[in-house]
């Protein structure tokens, strides 16, 4: 069976044990290799947030967060994929349930701020940079977007 026949994404409740494992996964994808620590941050902003995991048999594999802007505006952020299941689709499957997710809800245009190391994968997937670059937690991003009505 494929990877992807197994994978199951699923909502994430705020302060559940699997929002642990996603703090775990966020924070050694996204924060250690900085050297920063997620656990640093304040968490409790994200109560009202959407939170997605990506599951294979079992095991937490990638996330997301959606944050709300306004009525037709969403964020996606804290996009992080264990290292040994890059590649092999977990990312973009992630991105496009969240933009059904997203969809469903009402909204109609998906934002982000990607690491311009991450900026190829968005473009895959049909976002454009509509910004200049700019440091986020020290390192170089672009805003993109993508209109998902």
């Amino acid at each position: 069976m494929k990877i992807n026949e197994k994978m199951k994404i699923r909502e994430i409740a705020f302060r559940s044990e699997a929002y642990n494992e996603e703090l775990k996964l966020r924070d050694k994808v996204l924060r250690k290799p900085l050297g920063m620590s997620l656990y640093d941050e304040n968490l409790e902003r994200e109560a009202g947030d959407i939170h997605l995991g990506s599951f294979i048999e079992g095991q937490l594999v990638g996330v997301l967060i959606l944050t709300p802007l306004t009525q037709v505006d969403i964020k996606m952020r804290q996009v992080a994929v264990e290292e040994t299941y890059r590649s092999k689709k977990v990312g973009s499957r992630l991105v496009g349930y969240a933009e059904q997710n997203a969809r469903t809800s009402g909204y109609t245009k998906m934002v982000l701020n990607a690491r311009a190391t991450a900026v190829t994968f968005y473009e895959k997937l049909g976002y454009h940079v509509i910004s200049n670059e700019f440091k986020e937690v020290g390192i170089p991003h672009f805003k993109m977007m993508k209109n998902i009505q």
